[in-house]
């Protein structure tokens, strides 16, 4: 499975990027190619490319302030949570978008 995503919290320090690693880390854990871009106090880190945009099966938005740059993700699935379910259990967030878009 392919991912991008974005992560970003209200500081838009310590979260954002804690998520960030979290959903990496969990992603590899279960085989897939993960890409996160963060958009934190600093600006956006670790940008998306376009190609890896368009290669993706979801885009997943783990945020609690307005995302920049949303009409990058048109004609994908798009799934957004608080940025605290990405903190608590990466893992888990993965696996229950990848069984709701099996089911579509």
């Amino acid at each position: 499975m392919k991912v991008v995503g974005i992560t970003s919290c209200t500081v838009g320090i310590a979260h954002t990027y804690m998520a960030r690693e979290k959903l990496i880390s969990a992603g590899e854990k279960l085989g897939w190619d993960v890409k996160v871009e963060a958009q934190g106090s600093g600006g956006v880190e670790f940008a998306l490319t376009q190609e890896e945009i368009d290669n993706a099966d979801f885009v997943l938005i783990a945020s609690d302030v307005t995302t920049d740059g949303m009409e990058r993700f048109k004609n994908k699935p798009l799934i957004k949570v608080p940025i605290a379910v990405a903190l608590k259990s990466p893992e888990g967030l993965l696996l229950k978008i990848e069984k709701q878009l099996n089911r579509s």
